[in-house]
């Protein structure tokens, strides 16, 4: 069966796209930590990063990099953080968020609830960055 993730790529599921080329997708996440919380999958379904091929890794740090510097732009904040942790779903995935401290990427932090609206707006301040 297909992950969410894989579903997202396939378009079954909507998301709030902000980037995208021929091997990778970025995405809001619903459940954002702060907004501008953004993650990075492969369109090859793997579930450990560690278990892509080393030139698809380092493709999808190259395009991590792009991405968070038009977050950075789009959310100005001190760095954009970067974790993998790879447990809620089984497809390797890159979380990109804002921060200007280490609490800003503490997971156990309640997540921000955010209406259509708010995701449009964010996803756009991103893709216009």
């Amino acid at each position: 069966m297909a992950t969410l993730f894989t579903r997202i790529i396939n378009g079954e599921i909507p998301c709030y796209k902000v980037a995208e080329n021929e091997k990778f997708l970025a995405f809001l996440d619903i459940q954002p930590l702060v907004k501008g919380h953004v993650l990075i999958i492969p369109k090859i379904e793997i579930d450990y990063i560690f278990d892509l091929e080393d030139d698809l890794l380092a493709d999808m740090i190259v395009f991590s990099k792009l991405v968070s510097k038009k977050i950075k732009v789009a959310f100005p904040c001190k760095k954009v953080g970067v974790t993998v942790i790879g447990l809620e779903v089984p497809h390797a995935h890159i979380h990109l968020v804002p921060i200007n401290s280490m609490t800003d990427m503490n997971f156990s932090n309640s997540k921000l609830v955010l209406e259509k609206d708010d995701f449009i707006d964010i996803a756009s301040r991103i893709i216009n960055s």
